[in-house]
């Protein structure tokens, strides 16, 4: 257990350190944006250039590794959106918001320090993997439900292809022939970038935690938890232990990726849309509140520390 704890606590050790800041006062809430801005503009993109340039990335596409991931999403947003619509009443857009509070993770601010504590480099190649193909799946099915026949491939693409970690992703890709001719200089800047999104992100996540709060109540941010936390990784469990053959590392990337509260994602979709604001920023508080202990379990299962 102890072992467990060392994973655990300094990743949700620094989340609650930012927490207390802004509760307090003692960091304010423009500067908590600051630094998420630079999180996702900056370092956490540098992160990923420098992961995938150095990687040793398969040769043939880990076909089972998505399919467990991805096939967790489709059970859990599939039934929030159903229970949303049926229990709450939630329809358009709101019901979009439910789906999308339980299929994405937060990959950036849990699930990158999380896992890298878990696992170390080893699963780092899984993880960055994962999310070049997470945020642009999640990103444009919720796109797609909220407009329709409306939404338009045109403005999907560019906006997938100007956000910053797709751009990382596509820079570490495109650079990996290049990668040891770069002088010096320029990873030295990449290292200082890269190295301080783990931190930063916890930090910035207390903060936003301070900030978005439980709006709706418990009842729908509960039952999106439960899906998010406990439902998503065992499916991705089950699959990726009992159906497909992979490495146990990547595996346990799966599980743990899975098992990511929500994400801050779904909080900027409902805001971007004007609806289910109060739903996504709950589901976020509570499942990031929760995974503390939910965390623990998972890598206790996966045999982790």
């Amino acid at each position: 257990m102890l072992d467990l704890l060392a994973i655990v606590l300094p990743v949700f050790g620094l989340i609650g350190i930012g927490y207390v800041a802004s509760r307090t006062g003692f960091v304010s809430d423009r500067a908590g944006e600051g630094l998420s801005e630079f999180v996702f503009t900056l370092s956490l993109p540098c992160l990923i250039f420098r992961t995938l340039v150095r990687a040793e990335i398969p040769d043939v596409q880990p076909w089972g590794y998505w399919i467990s991931y991805f096939a967790g999403v489709a059970v859990v947003w599939a039934l929030a959106t159903v229970m949303a619509k049926r229990f709450f009443g939630l329809k358009g857009v709101s019901g979009v918001v439910a789906g999308f509070s339980a299929g994405q993770a937060n990959t950036v601010f849990v699930g990158v320090p999380m896992i890298l504590k878990a696992y170390g480099d080893e699963g780092a190649v899984p993880l960055f993997l994962l999310i070049a193909v997470h945020l642009p799946v999640t990103m444009t099915l919720a796109t797609i439900l909220a407009e329709g026949r409306q939404a338009s491939p045109l403005i999907i693409l560019r906006r997938l292809a100007t956000h910053p970690i797709v751009v990382g992703i596509l820079a570490g890709s495109a650079c990996r022939p290049i990668a040891p001719y770069l002088p010096g200089p320029f990873w030295q800047v990449v290292e200082l970038l890269g190295s301080a999104a783990v931190p930063c992100a916890l930090i910035s996540m207390g903060l936003a935690l301070r900030r978005y709060g439980l709006k709706m109540g418990w009842k729908l941010p509960t039952l999106i938890s439960v899906l998010k936390l406990v439902i998503h990784p065992l499916v991705v469990l089950l699959l990726a232990t009992l159906v497909f053959d992979m490495p146990p590392v990547w595996a346990g990337v799966a599980v743990l990726f899975a098992s990511c509260p929500s994400g801050i994602n779904a909080y900027l979709f409902a805001e971007r849309y004007g609806e289910g604001v109060a739903l996504a920023s709950s589901a976020v508080t509570l499942s990031t509140a929760l995974a503390l202990g939910t965390t623990l379990v998972w890598l206790y299962v996966l045999g982790v520390g």
